[in-house]
Order: C-alpha cells, then sequence, then structure tokens
C-alpha cells in the first residue's frame, strides 16, 4: 500500500511510504532500466558494469534499510561504508547529477507522492554529493 499527504494514516517509515519491498524493487529496477535506455544517463552508465545486475541487488538492499525497512544490506556486507565503497569508481558532478536525475524520473515514473519525492530528492542529493571522489 502506497501512502499520499492526504491519507489518514500516516506512514512510520519512507518505506512503508514507498510501498514497501516489491516496491523499493520496482523503483530500483526502473532506476537500472532508466540508465540503460537513456543516453541522458551515459557517464553514469559507464560506471556500472556491463552486467548491472549485482548493483541493482546491492541498492536495493541498501535502500530497504535506508529507507527504513530490513536492513538486506547489512546483514549480507555490514556497515554500506558508502564513500569507500564508492572510491573506486570515478564520480564527478556530472555523475552525481545524472544519478540523482535518474532516480528522480524513476520516482516520477512510479508516481511516488510527490510529498515523498521531495523529502527522497534532497536525501539522495546529498549523499550522491558526498559520494562525489573528484572535482568535476
Amino acid at each position: 500500500m502506497t501512502y499520499s499527504a492526504s491519507s489518514k494514516e500516516a506512514p512510520r517509515s519512507a518505506y512503508e511510504w514507498v510501498g514497501g519491498e516489491d516496491a523499493v524493487r520496482a523503483l530500483v529496477d526502473r532506476f537500472y532500466d532508466l540508465m540503460d535506455l537513456e543516453p541522458a544517463y551515459a557517464e553514469l552508465r559507464a560506471v556500472h558494469p556491463t552486467d548491472m545486475s549485482g548493483s541493482r541487488d546491492k541498492l536495493f538492499w541498501f535502500l530497504c534499510g535506508w529507507l527504513g525497512g530490513p536492513d538486506h544490506f547489512v546483514e549480507r556486507f555490514g556497515h554500506p561504508r558508502l564513500r569507500a565503497r564508492h572510491l573506486p569508481f570515478r564520480i564527478g558532478i556530472r555523475e552525481r547529477d545524472q544519478w540523482v536525475a535518474c532516480m528522480r524520473q524513476a520516482m516520477a515514473e512510479l508516481a511516488l507522492d510527490p510529498a515523498l519525492q521531495s523529502r527522497l530528492d534532497e536525501a539522495f542529493m546529498g549523499t550522491a554529493d558526498w559520494m562525489r571522489n573528484i572535482g568535476g
């Protein structure tokens, strides 16, 4: 069940607000599908392996816990250490902006509540900016 700003019962977490595990999986799948389909995300796509199934699973597992649901990522790998895990990859402003734009598009296409999209967008931008390891 997804929630909207007009719902009488407020969700207990962003995970519930998104719609739970199936909705998080749908969001992650649409995100990676868009990365493959849209030329606007070419630099972002180039940072990823040819087979993105592992990337899909890791983002899904991470987002479940980050949104307040099950800690699938932590159970498998321990603390996320996001910045350390991303240091081997060239991440600049272009990659950051493409990551955020791709996630915005995925959230919009899945028709997440606009209030939730706004809150997640702010959080995603802060995290994506923190992942940058080159100046440009």
